[in-house]
């Protein structure tokens, strides 16, 4: 067979990418055209695109033109071609048809009119026709229509290309296998994995990205496994040629794997570490690649000295999750890359470019990709301190501040002796001692007393109105002020941006310093991390809720339902609790609570720390009286992964508290709080219960100023 006229079709932005990929594999011909890379082949070339081209979606054959201006003329020129050389009545076929600047614009249509040319054909010479197979046809039949003018050609793949054969199922919106082999090639995944270098994904949904490092590491054929190929029905398709090249491929496949570094992919949902799991199986590489579910805050390298490719998606606002949600995913990766990965490459994927500044990386390079309809941006780092940019603004020096500036340091002033008498006969060393209270500077400031003073500020995110520039000025002459006004270095002035924070997010890790404080309360001390977390362990408004929570605990079995980190738990135990039991999801926060009750010399078989989804455990009968005291702290909104269900605090108020009280004791006591600024207690739907709202006497005078910090009520039978 003489050479063939052949085109290799590519996703949009991988021409290049793909004409590299050809020239590679001996096709000396292959040229970068829209759409993909024309190139001339012999059969067994163009077997070799098919089974090796690890970012192709189809492999076409040409195998006639003609003019089409009407769809008659299509007809007419499909039907005069010798189909018969090419497939039997006995087989199935299917036409895929796609049109660019031509009158027949109608795809549906002109696709019919080719497959009534072809069964007209073999009817009228045969006396019998071939089925129309739309899935899976003997032989697969593209048409393109440019200018009027039609191109008949042979599918050679039959289907796409990215269809590998591994992957059954997939987590939310998962990467096609040929995009996910292009993120790696981009990111010079193969000579990372000549060299030894290892591989993580830090999110890795259904394992595609971790999948295919491994094929490409272990010189595997990409289509080795695929079951189905449009080629193998084709009455001109030589079996030994394509039987000779899987041998080979086996043969490379074999000794790749002998070599295979170390691979990782990671995920918090075990659901998508199960699918990552059967995806390997599928894919031949069983135990090749390690899974394991895992928070994004603990991936980390696996050995000393180890460096290799960091390859991620994040979801980017499209399809998954709220854009809302995602600056602190993105902060968090990136705080995870400056901390865990120095000497790393890093390759991520985002719709979002924005998002991508949130990673605090300076990005030397980046590539254009499209994910389904969504245009996209590869950003590449080498992970290190050169490319470090803090999300901390410079402070402003002195010289250089406004007249603002002035009046913030007084406010910090006044606010600051103000406090000093009520905090000395409260002991209280940890206070908000600013809250936005002039509107231009949008900040909430924390004193943390320990050893030394640490300054704790949050800046309120700026709505859409004010001028970011003129934000970000302000916040620097802030920055610059706090130092000065309460006497502490720079360096122990912590900065973070809040945003609304939906669900869990509150708890996200941002970094992992592992820096805690001790810190005292009340007589009790606590450990507060200013750094890791948008929040800090110890809910400073909480302070006088915690405070009778343990004025009500003497003599009482106290349950704390969202324990977080257990601070109530600790005034209870003190207050003279016979027992109590702390739930909470998160096996960190319990780790937290019990060292909190150990640092208080309170720990004990009395005081139970239960890792459980909340919902869950209240939907459990425990045996038992109940308890006698129940504080209910709920986060306003939960979608965690590792949760059942959703929570809506607003929503689910009634069934929520009815369920707690199903573990009260009969002349128990439920206290129950929440930080949701809008939330209503439905009073109605709860009549039969007597609900004393109690928001005013456990408001602190430090938040007196922002009395919707957080609602509270006390919750007794009638």
């Amino acid at each position: 067979m003489s050479d063939l006229a052949c085109f290799a079709t590519a996703p949009r932005y991988l021409e290049t990418l793909l004409a590299d990929e050809l020239r590679a594999l001996g096709l000396a011909t292959a040229r970068e055209t829209r759409g993909g890379v024309a190139f001339t082949a012999t059969l067994a070339e163009a077997y070799r695109v098919c089974l090796w081209s690890r970012v192709a979606n189809r492999v076409l054959v040409t195998l006639t033109h003609f003019p089409a201006p009407t769809p008659e003329a299509l007809y007419e020129g499909a039907a005069a071609f010798p189909w018969e050389e090419h497939l039997t009545p006995e087989q199935t076929f299917a036409v895929h048809l796609d049109s660019v600047q031509s009158q027949i614009g109608d795809s549906r249509y002109g696709a019919l009119k080719v497959k009534d040319a072809i069964a007209d054909r073999f009817r009228q010479r045969c006396s019998q026709r071939p089925s129309v197979a739309p899935e899976r046809p003997d032989i697969q039949v593209h048409v393109h229509l440019h200018r009027d003018e039609a191109t008949l050609s042979l599918d050679l793949a039959g289907e796409s290309l990215h269809r590998r054969g591994y992957r059954e199922q997939g987590a939310a919106a998962p990467l096609k296998e040929n995009l996910a082999a292009a993120i790696l090639l981009r990111a010079d995944w193969p000579a990372i994995a000549a060299a030894g270098g290892g591989l993580v994904d830090p999110l890795c949904g259904s394992g595609t990205l971790p999948i295919e490092a491994a094929l490409i590491a272990a010189d595997s054929a990409p289509g080795l496994r695929r079951p189905y190929w449009g080629l193998l029905g084709w009455r001109q398709h030589d079996a030994h040629g394509w039987q000779a090249l899987l041998d080979e491929a086996w043969e490379r496949r074999r000794a790749g794997l002998a070599g295979l570094g170390r691979l990782r992919g990671y995920d918090r949902d075990p659901g998508a570490i199960r699918a990552a799991l059967a995806n390997l199986a599928r894919a031949g590489l069983a135990g090749r690649v390690h899974f394991e579910r895992r928070e994004l805050a603990e991936v980390a390298p696996g050995r000393n000295g180890e460096t290799g490719l960091v390859v991620a998606n994040p979801p980017y606002g499209e399809r998954l999750g709220e854009a809302a949600e995602l600056p602190a995913l993105y902060a968090l990766l990136g705080a995870r890359l400056r901390e865990g990965f120095d000497g790393w490459q890093a390759a991520v994927l985002t719709g979002n470019p924005d998002l991508g500044k949130t990673m605090g990386l300076r990005a030397h390079r980046h590539h254009r990709l499209m994910n389904g309809p969504l245009d996209c941006r590869l950003l590449h780092f080498r992970v290190g301190p050169e490319a470090h940019v803090s999300d901390r603004p410079r402070p402003l020096p002195a010289a250089e501040r406004g007249p603002g500036a002035a009046m913030f340091a007084n406010r910090l002033a006044k606010n600051l002796k103000a406090l000093a008498k009520w905090r000395r006969r409260e002991q209280v060393d940890c206070f908000r001692l600013y809250d936005a209270d002039l509107p231009e500077y949008a900040l909430a400031v924390d004193i943390y007393e320990a050893e030394r003073r640490w300054v704790h500020v949050q800046e309120y995110e700026a709505p859409a109105t004010i001028d970011p520039r003129a934000a970000r000025r302000r916040l620097r002459e802030a920055l610059g002020v706090l130092p000065e006004v309460l006497a502490v270095p720079d360096g122990q002035v912590l900065f973070k941006v809040r945003r609304q924070q939906k669900g869990s997010n509150q708890y996200q890790r941002l970094a992992q310093h592992g820096r805690f404080l001790t810190v005292q309360e009340n007589g009790l001390r606590f450990l507060v991390n200013l750094e890791d977390y948008l929040d800090t362990g110890l809910f400073l408004d909480h302070r006088d809720v915690r405070r009778l929570v343990g004025e009500l605990a003497a003599g009482r079995r106290v349950l704390n339902l969202f324990g977080y980190t257990g601070t109530a738990t600790c005034y209870a135990a003190r207050g003279g609790a016979l027992a109590t039991t702390t739930v909470d999801l998160s096996n960190t926060y319990l780790e937290w609570a019990g060292r909190n009750l150990a640092l208080n010399d309170l720990s004990g078989p009395r005081h139970r720390l239960i890792q459980a989804d909340c919902l869950q455990w209240l939907a459990t009968p425990e045996p038992g009286p109940g308890y006698d005291l129940i504080f209910l702290d709920p986060p306003s909104f939960s979608t965690s992964k590792r949760m059942q269900e959703t929570l809506d605090v607003q929503r689910d108020q009634v069934a929520l508290i009815r369920a707690a009280l199903a573990r009260l004791a009969p002349e128990g006591i439920l206290i129950f709080s929440t930080n949701r600024r809008r939330f209503r207690l439905d009073a109605e739907a709860l009549a039969e219960l007597r609900c004393t709202d109690i928001t005013a006497a456990t408001l602190p005078r430090d938040f007196a100023r922002n009395p919707r910090i957080h609602q509270c009520w006390r919750i007794e039978r009638r």
